[in-house]
């Protein structure tokens, strides 16, 4: 069987890589190039995945995804922002990247599979795939993948979904590759390696100061406590940075970009206990019942709350049995049946 795999140079893509091809699959890489990256790190990562698939004896590929990330990855990302919400950018990218882009690069190269280096394992009941969290609790990916759709999941492979990271490294290591099981990861969003949206979007929105001017604080009464610097600067939870001193410690509770608003409040006026979906995918089931309860993750680094999903005129709702801190619009929120991710939305 061929697969497509996609190589990012690290040690995840390279290792799924040899494991894949300790299986007997026929291996053809890829590796995304995309201009908006650092240029550095992003002709290192080309290079380090050229070098490696030659010592493999595999066909590797570099594909230009510029135009394409754009549209998709960053047009959402900087349209969030804009409108109050705070993105999920590894979600999106995942979907219309990694999943679409590179499938079709996989019908065009006649291969079967399509492969990648994330934590995460895909189940299969009743006919229906669906994501099942990774092996390793603390790299588990699964929260990232909810949008893929049936055809995305049952035509894919997760060859590190078994495995840690610790035992990924020793693979690396047994094999040959010290130096790339030392090498160092990521932490933050690729296209901002500093890790400064506020930067970003400056550089990127054309007309940015349109919708970053100064604007008000208000208190959850609707009181005028101060002035910020453009609703596009905050996020929902955020306590650092804001510019105010008001004798307390003081949360962004709430964002009105109608009203150029960003409302502050205590910690305690961050809990809620309901949200509402939009862009909902089913995995596992394809309907849910009314008051159906499972598991529900707000945030990566979530353990996730018990709560019940059930659908009003409006569409898909949620509600948790006990409050739930910085519920936030534009993040995912992704429903769980014990270790399998039943579908996701996003919180609007």
């Amino acid at each position: 069987m061929k697969v497509l795999i996609a190589m990012s140079g690290g040690v995840d893509s390279s290792v799924a890589a040899m494991l894949l091809q300790e299986m007997g699959y026929e291996l053809i890489g890829v590796t995304f190039q995309n201009r908006i990256i650092s240029a550095d790190s992003e002709h290192n990562a080309i290079e380090e995945a050229h070098s490696l698939a030659q010592k493999m004896g595999m066909k590797h590929l570099v594909i230009d995804v510029q135009d394409y990330f754009n549209k998709t990855v960053i047009q959402n990302f900087t349209n969030e922002y804009l409108h109050g919400r705070t993105p999920n950018p590894c979600t999106v990218c995942n979907y219309w990247i990694k999943w679409g882009a590179l499938w079709k690069i996989a019908e065009e190269q006649h291969c079967q599979k399509l492969a990648t280096g994330h934590y995460a394992r895909i189940g299969e009941q009743n006919g229906r795939f669906f994501i099942r969290k990774g092996a390793d609790i603390v790299k588990d990916q699964s929260y990232f993948l909810w949008k893929l759709s049936q055809d995305h999941l049952k035509n894919t492979i997760f060859p590190l979904g078994d495995y840690t990271k610790p035992e990924v490294k020793k693979i690396a290591e047994k094999l040959g590759f010290v130096n790339l099981s030392q090498k160092k990861e990521s932490q933050e969003i690729c296209f901002i390696p500093d890790n400064d949206y506020r930067s970003f979007l400056s550089a990127n929105v054309p007309n940015y100061a349109d919708f970053c001017k100064i604007g008000n604080f208000e208190d959850t009464s609707g009181k005028v406590i101060g002035q910020h610097q453009g609703y596009p600067n905050y996020t929902i939870g955020q306590r650092k940075g804001l510019g105010i001193a008001l004798g307390v410690p003081a949360y962004v509770v709430a964002i009105r970009p109608e009203q150029n608003v960003v409302v502050l409040g205590k910690k305690e006026d961050l809990a809620g206990k309901f949200c509402r979906l939009s862009e909902v995918n089913l995995m596992k089931y394809a309907t849910v019942p009314d008051d159906f309860h499972c598991t529900v993750r707000i945030r990566y680094r979530s353990h996730g709350e018990k709560a019940r999903i059930f659908a009003d005129e409006k569409g898909f709702c949620c509600e948790f049995e006990n409050p739930v801190e910085s519920i936030t619009l534009g993040q995912s929120a992704v429903l769980y049946e014990g270790e399998d991710v039943i579908g996701g939305g996003v919180i609007s």
